[in-house]
């Protein structure tokens, strides 16, 4: 089947066309400003919407809920700064009084900080949704890098917001986290001291870091967020469909008030009402006053980067900090913009054959990515074979070349055994990467003891 789109072969203006809207009046500077904010700032939500796209098996809500999870943020973090001052000297001591002097001081940190975690996974899950789901087709191309970016921002939200109660969790998880900027060639170094503020975590950390999290990074999210809010309007919503149903000719439309907004309404109420309980019975984690001459062992980065730094104990840094999440930060930008082989938007992954080939990806990467971690452990040491080639080659290129070429193989194999086009295809290779990339999660987070050293089940139990 030919591709849906007839300009797909012209990718530079594709990728114009993706950020500049076609129907947005380019010509009169003065006509496309009042016309992008009356868009922008009072009309969030079209007056009228697909019904079908209302469907909540469908959308879970999950845009929704991550705007709910920054306003929540917004507020707690406002009536935080009134308890807390920047500095090594009086940051934990305020944490402290948080728990003891100020009245629901600690209800409102343990709330502003699992909003924080909780929309690192809800923004994770809503671009899984829009992937499996086709929602990055034209012309929502451009939406899809937003919305790659917002993830980026909320994770170094949450990274720079980590540092603030100045314990020993936060000062290492930070340490180990920052170090991995170091590992970036050339201006490795010179980055993570203009970061930190020096060579290593210190008052001036805490300051920059500070200063990001209440101010610069909430406004680049807010400005992003609002454009990508705007653009999902823009671009309709896109409206679900089963297997092998063609899309509709005629869209039946109901008004958004009360449709849409009472759907959201109770959705809130509900999520809300969960989040507040949970708050209330689950105390955010306060350890001891950070200690720069004392190390935890291990010294763990925050959960969300225990991936990568699961990779740095099998991969040369360069490769497993550096190489590695920019080809699949890489991968993700350019997708939307390659070639479809069939217009499947709407239809939850592609096809009968699609989800088959996507359960059996997820078994093999959750079946596959253990023994791999075991072998690196245990039994395969490349740099002790080739004690003559360089570090980055025998513990680095080498590895990532072997994995690469079973990851093409993987490929090969699921397209030759189910006959499979290439959107298929490139959906199981996203699924095994995604789950192999939880699974070290996972592994480095519940099975990584003193040293680092991998604990098997029982020991941890």
């Amino acid at each position: 089947m030919t591709s849906i789109d007839p300009r797909s072969d012209q990718l530079p203006r594709r990728v114009a066309d993706s950020i500049n809207r076609d129907d947005l009046p380019l010509n009169d500077d003065r006509s496309r400003l009042r016309y992008v904010m009356n868009n922008l700032l009072l009309h969030i939500h079209p007056s009228r919407v697909n019904k079908a796209s209302l469907k909540f098996t469908y959308t879970w809500g999950l845009g929704g809920l991550a705007i709910m999870l920054l306003a929540i943020l917004v507020g707690t973090g406002i009536m935080l700064m009134f308890a807390y001052t920047p500095s090594p000297t009086t940051a934990y001591s305020d944490m402290l009084n948080l728990q003891t002097s100020v009245n629901y001081g600690q209800f409102v940190r343990n709330l502003h900080h699992w909003s924080g975690n909780l929309l690192v996974i809800v923004t994770v899950l809503h671009l899984l949704r829009v992937f499996f789901t086709g929602g990055l087709r034209p012309p929502r191309e451009f939406n899809w890098v937003l919305g790659i970016g917002l993830l980026l921002l909320v994770v170094v939200a949450n990274f720079t917001g980590y540092l603030l109660p100045w314990d020993q969790l936060a000062y290492w998880a930070v340490t180990v986290g920052a170090s991995l900027l170091s590992y970036i060639p050339l201006i490795g170094d010179a980055l993570s001291n203009f970061i930190l503020g020096g060579p290593e975590v210190s008052g001036a950390t805490l300051t920059n870091f500070y200063g990001l999290h209440v101010a610069i990074i909430p406004m680049a999210i807010f400005f992003i967020a609002s454009f990508h809010i705007w653009r999902v309007r823009k671009d309709a919503l896109t409206v679900p469909r089963d297997i092998d149903e063609a899309p509709p000719e005629r869209l039946e439309k109901v008004p958004t008030l009360p449709h849409l907004v009472s759907i959201e309404f109770v959705f809130a109420l509900v999520m809300l009402a969960l989040l507040v309980g949970w708050a209330a019975f689950v105390n955010a984690p306060l350890e001891a006053a950070a200690d720069p001459n004392h190390s935890p062992n291990p010294a763990k980065a925050a959960w969300y980067f225990m991936g990568i730094q699961e990779l740095l104990l099998h991969f040369h840094p360069v490769i497993g900090a550096i190489v590695i999440p920019a080809l699949g930060l890489g991968a993700l930008v350019a997708f939307p913009y390659l070639k479809f082989d069939s217009d499947t938007e709407g239809i939850w992954f592609r096809s009968h054959k699609g989800r088959r080939m996507a359960w059996l990806a997820a078994i093999i990467a959750l079946i596959g990515t253990p023994p791999l971690v075991i072998l690196d452990e245990y039994i395969i040491d490349f740099p002790a074979m080739l004690p003559t080639l360089p570090s980055l080659v025998s513990n680095g290129l080498l590895p990532l070349l072997i994995l690469l070429a079973l990851f093409l193989m993987f490929g090969a194999g699921m397209k030759s055994l189910f006959k499979a086009n290439r959107d298929e295809t490139r959906q199981a290779l996203f699924v095994l990467l995604v789950v192999a990339f939880i699974a070290l999660t996972v592994m480095g987070v519940a099975f990584r003891g003193e040293g680092m050293a991998l604990m098997w089940p029982w020991e941890v139990l």
